[in-house]
């Protein structure tokens, strides 16, 4: 599924039915981000103290990259 194409309403849909993940990592849930597996491979990932803000998107590819370049400190601030 191209995520850029996705249906408004499909989207809205997921995201009120979404079972939001937050990191083991985390202190109590807050300042962390959490993520969401939809349906069609799309993973939503959103701000915790924040989540009435739309939440960011990716297919299941984009989202084993992000991940793996945190896992490998390519997305480090220089």
């Amino acid at each position: 599924m191209n995520k850029n194409e996705l249906a408004p309403a499909w989207v809205e849909s997921q995201l009120r039915d979404a079972q939001w993940q937050t990191s083991s990592f985390s202190s109590g849930g807050t300042n962390c981000v959490q993520v969401a597996f939809l349906d069609d491979g799309i993973v939503a990932l959103r701000d915790s103290k924040n989540p009435d803000k739309p939440a960011h998107l990716f297919t299941d590819s984009e989202y084993d990259m992000f991940v793996s370049g945190i896992m490998h400190g390519e997305l480090r601030r220089r």
